[in-house]
């Protein structure tokens, strides 16, 4: 089934308005496919001030974060409705750093992608598991268990996109191999078919991340169950437009 290419860039907690104008001018004068569809998420504070820069319809700006409540006493949290007033069309929820330093546990992300969702934003949810987990055998129940959690919660994902992270290869230059990384999400894709049928799990996209980068993107392209990348740090430099273009 074809899934249109999914490019995230998640500059976590990096960024200046000069550099973000220079990452967003360099796609907007790239030669960029036309059936890609490539999300840029900056921190919070440069969310209105991004999606003002962007000239080229493959390109949209979501959020790393967002809060369960519209609004409220939630000191430093940030609403669904005040990211899309900032031009948001997605948000990342899951993420390993948010699951850990932050300690946010599966029911939890599960009920901030059900709010999300109801409120009109697409979701790209992270999934993974830690060496520990990974050297103990256990990554697919890993995966399985934080899925649960949110199919438990949401019945429709047509606006969600899974990104598997393995904790492990995030930030430290390691990374699963092309092989591997399809064995993982075509176990994924299969056991979101047991659990929301096939049409459903034919058409969610699943983004490898953990170090993806310029020089070992090309070795997914064949791959049939990965239909993009949820990318840090290279998102920052100029191989994100190389990121973006591995597909051609």
């Amino acid at each position: 089934m074809a899934r249109t290419f999914f490019v995230g860039g998640n500059f976590k907690l990096n960024g200046s308005k000069p550099s973000i104008k220079e990452i967003v001018e360099r796609l907007n004068n790239a030669d960029l496919p036309q059936n890609v569809e490539v999300v840029l998420c900056p921190p919070a504070p440069y969310l209105e001030y991004t999606a003002s820069l962007i000239t080229k319809p493959q390109l949209a700006v979501g959020a790393q974060n967002t809060y369960l409540k519209a609004s409220g006493a939630f000191t430093g949290e940030n609403s669904v409705d005040q990211i899309k007033e900032l031009g948001s069309k997605w948000v990342i929820l899951g993420h390993s750093e948010r699951r850990t330093i932050f300690h946010e546990d599966d029911k939890f992300v599960a009920d901030k992608t059900k709010f999300a969702l109801g409120q009109g934003v697409g979701v790209i949810l992270c999934i993974g598991e830690t060496l520990e987990e990974k050297k103990a055998g256990v990554t697919l129940k890993v995966v399985e268990r934080q899925l649960n959690a949110v199919i438990d919660e949401v019945k429709d994902w047509s606006n969600v996109v899974v990104a598997y992270e393995p904790v492990w290869a995030i930030g430290t230059g390691l990374a699963a191999t092309a092989e591997d990384a399809q064995d993982i999400h075509k176990s994924i894709r299969d056991f979101l078919a047991t659990k929301l049928g096939e049409k459903t799990a034919g058409e969610t996209r699943i983004l490898y991340g953990g170090s993806a980068n310029g020089a070992n993107v090309a070795s997914f392209k064949d791959k049939s169950d990965i239909d993009g990348f949820l990318v840090g740090g290279a998102s920052l430099k100029p191989e994100f437009v190389q990121i973006v273009n591995s597909r051609k």
